[in-house]
């Protein structure tokens, strides 16, 4: 295993991929291609700040000079680089990775993700510092921007498409459980500002993940119960660096991270129609919300980055995900599980309903399945050949990986951009044809020895 370098910056299980020496090699290249003021911050995970000093002392090897945010959300770190007018920053975070992963997020002086490109040029110059002596480096561990919270925060309730009179008057109760990350320094408090009777859960930054990382159902029992037992309106739940969100509907059923874009973007569309981007693995419910609004949908390769520059090229007014992940660009041009919960929260208030649930109903069902398999060989060429020798008849879509889509339910199999495996999602109008379509892909793989390791 070696550290995972893609789009999505660099990642990797602690120590054996990353640790303090790596980070700072990674820093200084960052430092040396940008200089200036860089931002940093961290999302809390443990030995993070052991990462947060090797980052910062690499942009000091540079005469670069880094601005420690302390604890926050990815999403922030990319708002400060904005309000602070820094040339770019670093983010040491795995986002939704368990808990033994670490990694760096880079972000330009726009305050997106790099691109690609640039990525290559940073892990090129990382490659070359590889063996470098690095002098000893102890700068003021104290925070030095206290204010990028309240500046995050502010432009999420100035947002045009965040109704803050409607929440208030509604008041809704909700339920937030931020895993004791990143999160927990920014939701309880926007929630509470947007006139919500706020209960939280995990909301200890700092104190070690509670649960699984990724907000997956299956990892959200507590906070179904204490929906339940509170008789709240909804209830959320971040990964570790609070890009994604996933939602509780009022019966304490979660119902599946693919709902966040979709609500979001009816949120977004009722306000200011116009295009929306997503990726390939994003569900079909994303296009009929905005057929509603006779609006587009653009799709992209999977990766936040795809999707932001996409949604630069077509003027969107609402993007994102299907894994939690909305990007509003009158906020931040990234991920942001803040924005995302302040939209849903104000599209809850502005309908008049009693619960999130309410408004999923009203969407057409479609059920989606996510699969994990071992890798070895990524190639796409040969993915698409075992996969077309037992999924016939479907059209085929080379954007990433291999997706095949059918009148009414598509597989899509990839590598991913973060983690040693393959994915396989499908969707279909019911969940057995979800999992026979996923479950097909996964005999293909195995009998070709792609899934297998």
């Amino acid at each position: 295993m070696t550290l995972i370098r893609s789009v999505a910056g660099v990642r990797g299980i602690v120590p054996r991929d990353l640790d303090a020496v790596i980070a700072r090699r990674y820093a200084r290249a960052f430092g040396e291609m940008i200089g200036g003021r860089i931002a940093v911050g961290w999302d809390s995970r443990p030995g993070g700040d052991e990462l947060e000093q090797a980052v910062v002392s690499g942009l000091a090897d540079c005469d670069a000079t880094p601005v420690r945010l302390g604890i926050v959300p990815t999403p922030t770190v990319g708002v400060a680089v904005r309000s602070l007018e820094c040339a770019g920053g670093v983010c040491i975070t795995a986002s939704h990775n368990p808990g033994e992963y670490n990694g760096l997020k880079f972000f330009s002086g726009s305050g997106v993700f790099v691109t690609r490109e640039e990525g290559e040029r940073i892990f090129e110059r990382a490659d070359t510092l590889a063996g470098m002596a690095a002098a000893p480096c102890e700068p003021d561990r104290r925070p030095e921007s206290a204010d990028a919270i309240e500046t995050h925060i502010g432009l999420v309730l100035a947002s045009r498409h965040v109704d803050v009179d409607a929440v208030r008057g509604a008041a809704p109760r909700i339920v937030v459980d931020c895993c004791n990350a990143a999160g927990s320094v920014i939701l309880p408090q926007l929630l509470t500002r947007l006139g919500c009777d706020v209960d939280t859960i995990f909301a200890e930054a700092g104190t070690g993940f509670p649960r699984v990382a990724e907000p997956t159902p299956e990892s959200l029992t507590a906070l179904c119960e204490r929906v339940r037992e509170t008789g709240a309106s909804a209830g959320f739940a971040c990964d570790p660096d609070a890009d994604r969100l996933a939602i509780v509907d009022e019966t304490g059923r979660a119902v599946g991270e693919e709902y966040t874009l979709v609500l979001s973007t009816d949120a977004v569309l009722a306000v200011s129609p116009g295009p929306v981007v997503t990726n390939v693995s994003t569900s079909r419910m994303v296009d009929d919300v905005a057929a509603r609004y006779g609006v587009a949908v653009h799709r992209t390769a999977v990766g936040e980055a795809n999707v932001v520059a996409k949604m630069a090229d077509v003027s969107a007014v609402v993007g994102g995900e299907g894994n939690g992940g909305v990007v509003l660009p009158d906020v931040h041009f990234g991920r942001d599980a803040a924005t995302a919960v302040a939209l849903i929260v104000s599209q809850m208030a502005r309908r008049g309903v009693n619960g999130v649930g309410e408004l999923v109903r009203e969407l057409r069902p479609y059920a989606i399945v996510k699969r994990k398999l071992p890798a070895v060989d990524r190639s796409d060429a040969s993915l698409e050949k075992v996969l077309t020798a037992t999924l016939t008849g479907g059209e085929i879509d080379r954007t990433d990986g291999v997706k095949i889509s059918w009148a009414d339910s598509w597989v899509h199999v990839r590598p991913s951009n973060t983690e040693p495996i393959v994915r396989v999602i499908a969707e279909a109008p019911d969940a057995g044809g979800a999992n026979e379509l996923a479950t097909r892909a996964e005999m293909a793989l195995a009998v070709s020895g792609e899934g297998n390791e």
